[in-house]
């Protein structure tokens, strides 16, 4: 079974995409932060983390996507973020952030569970 970590700060959303996920195969987690983000991940060792790009604290979603590819036990690790801001600009610096895909806010369940589906044929 496939572990999800959902990072994001508002709690409805994490809820929404737990109940997208919740009919797939996932073992899933949450976290409210990036500082949190990365202790789960480091305990939990996900295959796939569906983050937000703005969060509060010390560490937002880019920060936490960087440090996951500079980890050797989390390089591997598909991360997915997720932010309200679209621009051209704002998806370059995901990927550059080592993020294999960025999905802007709001997205169809569909999408997301076809992104997923596209990085799981990856592994």
């Amino acid at each position: 079974m496939k572990k999800i970590l959902i990072v994001d700060d508002h709690a409805d959303i994490r809820r929404l995409i737990r109940m997208t996920l919740e009919f797939e195969d996932y073992e899933i987690h949450e976290a409210a932060n990036g500082d949190a983000a990365m202790d789960q991940a480091r305990k939990l060792q996900p295959d796939y983390v569906l983050m937000d790009v703005m969060m509060p604290g010390g560490i937002d979603g880019l920060e936490a996507c960087r440090q996951m590819r500079a980890d050797p036990a989390l390089r591997n690790t598909h991360v997915i973020l997720l932010s309200a801001r679209g621009q051209a600009r704002d998806k370059e610096a995901g990927l550059k952030a080592g993020a294999h895909d960025y999905l802007v806010k709001p997205f169809s369940p569909l999408r997301l569970i076809d992104s997923l589906a596209a990085l799981w044929l990856i592994d």
